[in-house]
């Protein structure tokens, strides 16, 4: 080997051994870097610097478990996310569940309903459509204060059967529906009656047994619709006269005395388990004509027709209220013939000018059958033929008198509402 050529590979070697050393330096020195950083990742020295990345993550996870109202995004800044404080988040969480105590205390506020259910007893109302469907403040009083319901028109003859061969649902429908859905009884009101017939029946000529046939699908139809849904019925209204006759109707001048029994045997067979009732007024206390309902039902009772109760319409006059020992008498002698009875359609009218002390008496009279009620071993139900003034019957049908039911017009309570409320809670305490 020549000088030169020795000379140069001594060159290299001495380079790539420098090369070498230098490499082993800078691995020697990464090393210690390499560990320093993951020990910080692990546990750093200063848990701040990464704290705020770690109350995001919590924060996330809160809001997924709450499941609560979706949050809007957070408004951002100079294009960076705001990041919100804890307070804030607090304030939110106090608020709502401000909202759920104003909710239970609502809900919890005293009431006819509440109170009835306490001392074991329905309370009720008859029910309109119209306002059903239009005021909410209707509405809402009707569920705040009542679990038994009553339509007043709507399952009536003219109203569900307009043609002979047509009937119409929609708006019965829509009232069962509503009641369903709020937790209310129902009474259906009524299968038979003189008044509110469509003109085809009224002005027809019909056999006895035509008659008869068109009742009972009328009686089959509609009781079948609601099998199972509509717990009392009202097969037979009002036909009795005021001087303790058979009324003069339709019914009684072609089929005779007997469509009486064989309404409550259709109705019976359409729904067997439905509570089939006769219901008239002026038949609350005892006198000529509660005598004559009192024979009908007892005579029936000895045919073996289904009849499980008796209406008490009450509608009364302010004037001339009912003296309570004789209604509560009366109730027994007709629960000493294995019946049930119901207050069905109560009222008191006052003649006008109303005084506030007519308000009084009238709330001490809707009290003293509230509490004859009460005293009963049957009756277990008490219904109001509307609750406010501004929709009752009252004042077309007569026109001198005004304010019979328990709320004004405005929907202000009145005394009798008070004097109910009252008489509830204090049979509720004694249950």
């Amino acid at each position: 080997m020549s000088d030169k050529k020795a000379a140069s590979l001594k060159k290299t070697v001495i380079l790539s051994i420098g090369i070498t050393i230098l490499c082993l330096l800078l691995v020697s020195m990464l090393i210690p870097l390499l560990q320093k950083q993951t020990e910080y990742v692990e546990q750093p020295e200063n848990p701040t610097e990464i704290q705020q990345p770690k109350e995001e993550l919590e924060q996330t996870q809160e809001q997924e478990n709450q499941q609560e109202v979706p949050q809007p995004p957070l408004p951002e800044e100079n294009g960076e996310q705001q990041i919100p404080e804890i307070h804030e988040q607090e304030s939110q969480q106090s608020e709502q569940f401000e909202q759920i105590e104003e909710v239970q205390e609502q809900e919890e506020e005293p009431s006819l309903k509440k109170f009835a259910e306490a001392c074991g007893i329905s309370i009720g109302t008859c029910v309109s459509y119209n306002p059903l469907k239009s005021d909410p403040n209707y509405r809402n009083i009707l569920i705040r204060e009542f679990n038994v319901i009553t339509p007043e028109n709507e399952l009536k003859f003219e109203s569900v059967h307009p043609l002979r061969e047509r009937y119409i649902f929609r708006i019965a429908d829509e009232i069962i529906s509503f009641a369903e859905e709020n937790g209310m009884k129902i009474r259906g009101h009524c299968l038979v009656w003189h008044n509110q017939l469509p003109s085809w029946i009224l002005r027809g000529s019909f056999t006895r047994e035509e008659l008869m046939d068109i009742l009972r699908d009328h009686i089959y139809t509609v009781v079948g619709r609601y099998k199972g849904r509509i717990y009392a019925w009202d097969v037979v209204n009002e036909a009795i006269d005021d001087n303790g006759n058979f009324r003069d109707t339709i019914w009684y001048r072609i089929i005779g005395p007997e469509y009486i029994e064989l309404a409550f045997k259709w109705a019976h067979e359409a729904d067997p388990d439905a509570l089939l009732f006769y219901n008239d007024y002026n038949i609350e206390t005892v006198n000529r004509k509660s005598n004559a309902v009192y024979n009908l039902v007892k005579q029936l009772l000895e045919k073996g027709v289904p009849i499980h109760g008796i209406g008490f319409q009450t509608h009364l006059i302010l004037e001339r209220p009912p003296d309570p020992k004789s209604v509560a008498e009366n109730i027994r002698r007709f629960e000493e013939l294995g019946l049930i009875v119901e207050i069905t359609e109560m009222d008191v009218r006052i003649k006008e000018p109303v005084t506030s002390e007519d308000l009084i008496r009238q709330a001490e009279v809707y009290r003293d059958i509230l509490k004859v009620c009460l005293s009963s071993k049957t009756c277990k139900t008490f219904v109001m033929w509307e609750f406010v003034d501004k929709y009752s019957w009252i004042e077309y049908t007569f026109p001198e008198y005004t304010s019979a039911t328990i709320f004004g017009c405005n929907y202000q309570p009145k005394p009798a509402y008070e004097y109910l409320l009252t008489t509830l809670e204090e049979c509720s305490r004694n249950k």
